[in-house]
Formats: structure tokens, sequence, C-alpha cells
């Protein structure tokens, strides 16, 4: 079984930052595409940004600057870097990764979700 555990969320005020970290456990056999939801209250989940295995990444426009997403691929654990906070950015931010697994012969990949972690940016 898979497991994706969030870390480093909290309360900070604006302008500040934090790091969020995300460890991937379980019977990986390869650890694809990995990024960052998130949800704010009342609004739809949105991605943040992504990383490819090789370490491409994109952003939303939103946090183009601000934001900066890494891996450590040894680790099976990705980041996000986040500075210059603003009261928008408050959410629950969700690690989201294309896992493979292989079972005998059999590799198969799907996309696992972590369960949140809550960042809360006060002005």
């Amino acid at each position: 079984q898979v497991q994706l555990v969030e870390s480093g969320g909290g309360l900070v005020q604006a302008g500040g930052s934090l790091r969020l970290s995300c460890a991937a456990s379980g019977s990986i056999f390869m650890i694809n595409t990995m990024g960052w939801y998130r949800q704010a209250p009342g609004k739809q989940r949105e991605w943040v940004a992504i990383i490819t295995a090789d370490g491409f990444t994109r952003y939303v426009e939103a946090v183009k600057g601000r934001f900066t997403i890494s891996r450590d691929n040894a680790k099976n654990t990705v980041y996000l870097q986040m500075n210059s906070l603003k009261p928008e950015d408050t959410a629950v931010y969700y690690c989201n990764a294309r896992i493979s697994t292989k079972v005998a012969a059999t590799i198969t990949e799907r996309e696992y979700w972590g369960k949140g972690t809550l960042v809360t940016v006060s002005s």
C-alpha cells in the first residue's frame, strides 16, 4: 500500500515563509510526476505546482516567483517552499503523486493523494 504524508503547515503572518514536505512510502516501484494542490474555504481544489521525475516544474500564475517545488528522489519526498505568503494563500495543501507499483511482472500506475496540511496566512 502506498501512502503520502504531508507536513509543515501552520499559521504564519503575511510576508512570511513555510516549507511543506510530502513523503511517499510503501511498495513503490517508481514515482513519476509529483505536485501540490490547494483548496481554500468555499472554493474548488486547484493545482499549485508540479514537478516531473526529471525535474521539470510548472506553477500556477498566482504563485510564480514566490513558491518553489523540488523533490528528493532518494527520499521519495517532494517539497514546496512558500515565500512572501499572502492571506489568499490560506488553504489546505494536498500532495499528489503518480506512482507505479509492481506485482510480479505487472506494473500499475495510479494517482495518490495525501490527507492535506493546513496553511493559514494572517494579514
